[in-house]
Formats: structure tokens, sequence, C-alpha cells
């Protein structure tokens, strides 16, 4: 089924950004927030969560309400002093995405420079056909419905013929009334009528792909 397409999310899906990388972005971001809109610490960390909650991405929020140049946000927000030393990934996963038929796709809210990064660091760029980043999504984030149409209007995709993977299920809610097929990274017990696969890690695809093909099959 070569027509196939994988769409994948980056962080805390193709590698684990919780322990080092998340800490460090949220503390970036609140001090952004602190320095720009001249609020305390506090304020900055309220301001940061509910843009979080209310739109799936704090830049958002900042550019709806507060004028927010993009570019900048992301570009100082973004600073890594060692980044390879933070990166926890699980390097087997990219003999699994070798094995997956079809083409691969990052779809991810993160900036340009950070994900590229990423992908060299991990040598997990070799393994995809494309790359979208929040800049080619003109800053509307998932799990707005314009920045997936705009990644399947650029691609010429049809989302019965795509596989969403994710570690949000706002995100994966979203891909599923498109018509995409979708698959939950997450170690949590809940489930969702959202996913069609749940797995603990991106690893694990290999043994459930030929599901997924057959599901998109059915398009259904």
């Amino acid at each position: 089924m070569k027509n196939l397409v994988w769409l994948f999310d980056l962080d805390n899906t193709l590698h684990n950004a919780t322990p080092h990388i998340f800490p460090h972005i949220n503390r970036s971001m609140c001090e952004y927030i602190e320095r720009h809109l001249g609020v305390s610490e506090h304020e900055a960390t309220r301001i940061r969560q509910e843009y979080w909650v209310r739109y799936g991405a704090t830049l958002l929020g900042l550019m709806r309400h507060h004028g927010t140049d993009p570019r900048h946000f992301l570009r100082e927000t973004h600073q890594f002093p060692d980044l390879e030393r933070m990166l926890v990934f699980e390097k087997p996963l990219i003999h699994t995405l070798r094995r997956l038929p079809g083409r691969k796709i990052i779809f991810s809210n993160a900036p340009r420079h950070y994900t590229e990064a990423i992908l060299e660091l991990t040598g997990l760029g070799r393994c995809f056909d494309a790359v979208y980043t929040v800049e080619n999504l003109k800053f509307q984030p998932k799990p707005m419905l314009a920045g997936f149409r705009t990644l399947l209007r650029a691609e010429h995709l049809d989302p019965r013929r795509c596989i969403m993977i994710e570690d949000s299920l706002a995100n994966l809610v979203t891909a599923k009334k498109l018509g995409m097929k979708t698959v939950w990274v997450s170690a949590g017990s809940r489930q969702s009528p959202f996913v069609d696969v749940k797995i603990r890690s991106a690893t694990q695809l290999s043994r459930c792909h030929g599901r997924l093909e057959i599901l998109a099959k059915n398009k259904n």
C-alpha cells in the first residue's frame, strides 16, 4: 500500500521530551511572558497554562490576545545549551520507521530550527519524506483544523489514506474527524472512540501496521 501516508507528531511521539526538553521550554516560555507582558512569574505561568489548554498552544493565545511575533517567540523559547544531552530517544525506532510502507511526514507544532535539530541528532531525518512545522502551518497549530488542511492541501493528500501518530488526544480528535486513522502513543489507561490503535511507544508500530493498513483500506 504505497499510497498510505503516515503523519507523525514529534515531541513525546518520536522522542521523550518530558524529562528534560519540555521543562526547559516551559521555563523559557514563562520567562518570555514575564519579560514581554510585564507580569509576575506566577501570572506568566497561569497565562502559559491557560493558553495551552484553551488553544492547544501557548503561542496561539499570545498571538491572539497580545500581538506576539510568533517567529521571535519561537526563537527565544527554543534555545538549548546542550540539546543532545537532553534527548531521550529509542534508537530501534529508526528500524521500525524504515519498515513502514508508504510515505512518512513530520507534522509538528514545534518550530523549524528545533525540529531539524532533533531529526539530525537522532538520525530520524532520513526516515521522512517531508517535514511540516508550525511555520509551514501558517502558525495555525494542531489541533486547529486549519493546520491540518494546510498540510493536506500542500501534499495533495486524501485524509482517508492517512494515519496520524500522536501523543495528544486533542490532536487525534481533529485527525479522526477528518477521516484519518489514529494511533495514540500513551502509557495511560484511558481509552477514546477517536483512537483506532493505542501503543506505549512508536517502536510498537511494527506490530500493528498491518491492522492499520486494513483499516485505512476499508476507509471506515
